[in-house]
């Protein structure tokens, strides 16, 4: 095993980083997203900042995780432009693990004049 593999998972197996690294899972896969559509056009970043009048290292912030980089939506259409692509932005509800009973079902109270039975 890679050492970079036995470090992830070391480091997984500590609460707070697996906390950490599920919450920016979505991030992360939009990130692949992005570097996987420049690979694909076989771009460099030197080439598509060419492309969308910025320089290689804004599109460095752009392809990085940084937080305090974070691209406008129309940056992002401009860099999927010039790779060919579009953006699809959409807002999807998240899914929340429902309430369920515990298998009892709440009986009616009978009403005044009739029996139970």
């Amino acid at each position: 095993m890679s050492t970079l593999k036995q470090f992830k998972r070391r480091a997984l197996a500590r609460p707070e980083v697996k906390a950490a690294y599920d919450a920016s899972a979505d991030e992360f896969a939009f990130l692949d997203e992005v570097l996987r559509a420049r690979a694909e056009a076989g771009l460099t970043q030197a080439e598509v900042a060419a492309r969308i009048g910025t320089t290689q290292s804004a599109i460095a912030r752009l392809e990085s995780a940084e937080p305090k980089h974070s691209p406008s939506i129309a940056t992002l259409q401009r860099y999927a432009k010039a790779l060919g692509y579009t953006v699809e932005l959409r807002l999807v509800k998240e899914r929340r693990p429902t309430t369920r009973s515990r298998g009892r079902t709440a009986r009616a109270a009978p009403r005044p004049g009739r029996r139970s039975t």
